[in-house]
């Protein structure tokens, strides 16, 4: 059989506490109908007092490797593709995961490209066990709260309204025979990279003063402005990394049997699906989740198979952007690796 990188197994974590459409549309003073219609979220799960970022990745981690039917020794290396929103400021969570999971043997690291990093996470993890002989098992891990950084009084910030907690892990294989990591792509537009911040809290903004813990939250420089440039590139770029990304695979959008979509607005996930020739069945809209961060592809395929969407020999394209901005497209060959 002939090297390749599958995934052996995929955990999530979802806090108990929820916030209802209901509850969040009382608390920004926003119609109820803009949530279901047009921000299309039914509910969305808040972190409790134990849900840490590294906590919810922690608990995903450990069902993912349930799922993969591993001992947590045989982990090489475990990357964190999750939130920089984490337990502390300047800190590694890996470290953190590999403590309480017991992968006493792996080594690893941090990294970040907002909620296109388990996309990323994808393409490193596979490049490293391709690379390194001495590494056959890598576990990516997210933990997301941005849900702390949201002002739901913040209007021009309403597309931000159904983001929430939760966590995510994949566990990738060398030669492991089955659900084959195929391409990935990506597309970053610096332009953006200011326009969408937490404007105090960092090195731009320092030291801090008592009164800019009211300001910890995302901010958008000029809503208007900035609305209206990411209209006009999103969709182009992520059609762009799609086809790309599969054609890197030997693939065409004929191929797609499910498209395990970032969580966005309503509107925009129906045109993606037009736009491709896809069902609605083939992919799952999250409005019983929200929007969490990069943890939405893992938690979308979950979904998929266990609702039947996702059969052996299907073709999953998943599909994500990062703020700041980056746009993000992966390949996966669900089933038996064949020749």
């Amino acid at each position: 059989m002939r090297t390749h990188v599958g995934i052996a197994g995929m955990g999530m974590y979802i806090p108990d506490n929820f916030w209802s459409a209901e509850e969040m549309a009382k608390e920004s003073g926003m119609p109820l109908e803009v949530f279901i219609e047009k921000v299309g979220v039914k509910r969305k799960p808040m972190p409790g007092p134990d849900d840490t970022t590294s906590y919810m990745g922690i608990i995903a981690a450990k069902r993912a490797i349930e799922d993969a039917g591993i001992d947590p020794k045989e982990i090489d290396v475990v990357i964190w593709d999750g939130a920089q929103h984490k337990d502390y400021p300047c800190w590694l969570a890996f470290a953190k995961v590999c403590h309480e999971i017991g992968a006493v043997n792996a080594w690893g690291f941090d990294m970040e490209s907002m909620c296109g990093s388990r996309i990323v996470g994808l393409e490193l993890g596979k490049a490293i066990l391709l690379s390194r002989d001495d590494v056959n098992t890598v576990l990516l891990v997210s933990g997301y709260r941005n849900c702390d950084l949201i002002n739901l009084k913040y209007k021009e910030g309403a597309f931000l309204y159904d983001i929430g907690a939760g966590g995510s892990a994949v566990v990738l294989r060398k030669n492991y025979g089955y659900n084959e990591v195929l391409a990935t792509a990506h597309v970053v537009d610096g332009s953006f990279s200011e326009d969408f911040v937490v404007p105090v809290g960092g090195s731009k903004k320092w030291p801090m003063k008592p009164e800019d813990v009211n300001e910890m939250w995302f901010h958008i420089t000029d809503p208007k402005d900035f609305k209206q440039r990411l209209d006009k590139v999103t969709l182009k770029n992520w059609y762009h990394v799609i086809d790309y990304a599969l054609a890197k695979s030997g693939y065409t959008r004929a191929d797609i049997g499910y498209l395990a979509m970032v969580k966005i607005k309503r509107s925009a996930h129906n045109a993606i699906l037009k736009e491709l020739n896809l069902r609605e069945d083939q992919s799952l809209f999250l409005e019983d989740y929200g929007h969490l961060g990069q943890n939405d592809v893992t938690i979308s395929m979950i979904e998929g198979l266990k609702h039947g969407r996702i059969k052996d020999g299907d073709l999953i394209v998943m599909v994500s952007a990062g703020a700041g901005w980056t746009w993000n497209a992966g390949v996966v060959k669900w089933g038996k690796v064949t020749e």
